[in-house]
Order: C-alpha cells, then structure tokens, then sequence
C-alpha cells in the first residue's frame, strides 16, 4: 500500500487538504485499497488552520513516503528548520515530494526546486521567482512535474495535480471515477492557464462584456476597434476610453490575451499544427503568434506544444 503523506503547519490553508480526498476516493474506485493516508506536522496533536479549524495529526517519524506533499499558506512565513530538514530527508526517501500552493515557497527553502521548473498560486508566482532565482517559475500552469517533484497551483489545483497522481499509479479510469465521485473535472492539463483572461479584464458594462464575448467567439476575424465599437453601440473614441477605464487595458492588448489563451487550449489538446491554430486565432501568421506567445508566457508555441505531449506521456 502506498503512503501518502500531507505536511500542515500553523496557519496552513484548510483547502489544500482536499488533495486528500482525491486519493481517499482512490480507495473506493480501485479494486483495492491502494493508499494510506496520513495528516503530519512537526510536534504532531493538534494544528490550527488560517480558518481556525484545527486537525490532529502526527510527528514527523521515518520520511520514507511514496508521495509526501507540503501543504500551503494564505501568508508567507519562514519555514522552521526542523521542517526543512524533514523535506530534505523526504526528498531521498520518498518516490515524490509535492506542494501544494504556496508550499513551493517551502520546497524552495529547503532546497528541492533549485534548477527545477515549478509553479505557485499566480498571486505568488514572481515573488517566488524573485526570491528563488534559481527555479524556473511557470506562473500559469495548473501543475507542473519535473523529475520526482511535483508543484501545484493555487487553491483547486491540488485537485489537478492529486488526480494525475492517481492517473499515474492506478490507471485513467480509475482517476476518471475519481473525478466523477467528486463531481469535478477530470482533470485539467497541466499546463492549462490558471486563469482566463475573460476573468481577468472584468469589464463593469454590459456593452463592453458584449464587445469581449464577440471577440472571444470571433477571434479567427480581424477584430479591429472600430467592429468591436460597433458591437458596443459606441463610437470608436468612446469605444477605446471606456474599455481602458474599465479594463485598465487597450482593446488591441485585451485581444491579443484572448488569443494567446485559446490558442494555448488549442496547442495543447494536440489536435492541430501550430500554422493551423494561428489562422483559428486570429494571427495572421505564426510568426506573430510566436512573437505574442513570448510576450504572455515567455516561451514559443513549439514549446507549449512540447510541454503538454511530454506531461501526455507522463
């Protein structure tokens, strides 16, 4: 039976412990039970949440694991050295060590993501970067693996990541009736955006929500200000100026976001050649799709396409 392991700490994010559900639910959907689960900090009893709900949980003992994970915190405080010691042993016992949001933070402290690609919460992401300037941050990835390490997004994306796990040990159905018991997807990949760009630029208005939902089913078409004004019942001028207040964006950069997004989607579902997604998109070549993509995500589309068949065959 596996041992699944999960490191909370004072103040930890009660979310993140959803990850083990995802493997308690394993339990049920395989023809055995293949894990057991075990809740750990460092003095063991009791461990209060940022929430206040405290759980009970047990010494760190031997740090032999098939998958540790570290869970993660809304505030960023030091980890104490009994703590990163305890990782550091993990690392060379364990077949995986994991984080959970900002526990990459944790990890990152003890050493086990140094010359690693890794990921965080997005609110968390360059800062990560900033402080650890030898890990590669891919602040807009679901999850990422890379060698034994696995790190995991913000908040839900321990779901993500927790399922894949699943999915490597114990097979893709056994993971899909996972994500069936918990009534979520399954799963999405790990190079997906961790947020849509739609979200992000919240527009106040209906008439400029109206204008981006038309891009966003339109994006093969020009675009231009002057056909978005239109779809607004604005005028070019008023058009442009509302949309910055709104967005805090030019229409020309808002769209440009759409379409690298979609065009991410369409990369990594492998369904179509780069010069193929850049005529749906919207880029009138894929040199200039190239050119958007290093802008957003600071690789090129071959990259990204790269990317999600390795993790495919992961």
């Amino acid at each position: 039976m596996k041992r699944i392991g999960l490191v909370v700490f004072p103040g930890f994010q009660i979310l993140d412990m959803v990850a083990l559900t995802v493997f308690e639910m394993a339990n049920t959907a395989a023809p055995r039970p293949a894990y057991r689960i075990e809740l750990l900090s460092e003095h063991g009893g009791l461990v209060r949440s940022s929430a206040g709900v405290q759980v009970d949980t047990l010494a760190f003992g031997k740090p032999a694991f098939d998958t540790l994970l570290i869970a993660g915190s809304n505030l960023l405080v030091p980890a104490s050295p009994r703590l990163l010691a305890f990782l550091r042993d993990a690392q060379g016992a364990s077949r995986r060590v994991s984080s959970i949001c900002t526990g990459a933070f944790v990890l990152a402290e003890a050493g086990l993501l140094d010359g690693r690609r890794a990921t965080t919460h997005w609110g968390f992401a360059r800062e990560l970067q900033q402080r650890f300037p030898r890990i590669k941050v891919e602040e807009d990835s679901i999850f990422i693996v890379d060698g034994s390490v696995w790190t995991s997004a913000g908040m839900t994306a321990c779901i993500d990541m927790s399922l894949a796990l699943v999915e490597s040990d114990l097979g893709v159905e056994v993971s899909r009736t996972v994500a069936r018991k918990m009534v979520v997807y399954h799963r999405r990949a790990g190079g997906q955006s961790q947020f849509s760009a739609l979200l992000e630029l919240e527009p106040k208005s209906d008439r400029i929500q109206d204008a981006l939902a038309y891009a966003k089913e339109n994006l093969h078409r020009d675009l231009s200000v002057d056909q978005l004004a239109e779809v607004a019942h604005l005028s070019p001028r008023q058009f442009s100026r509302a949309f910055l207040a709104e967005t805090g964006q030019s229409p020309a950069r808002a769209i440009e976001k759409l379409r690298v997004e979609t065009a991410r989607l369409l990369i990594e579902a492998g369904n179509h050649s780069i010069d193929r997604v850049a005529e749906q998109t919207g880029f009138s070549d894929p040199e200039r799709m190239r050119r958007a993509f290093h802008r957003a995500f600071g690789q090129p589309p071959q990259a990204v396409k790269r990317a999600a068949r390795e993790q495919a065959m992961a």
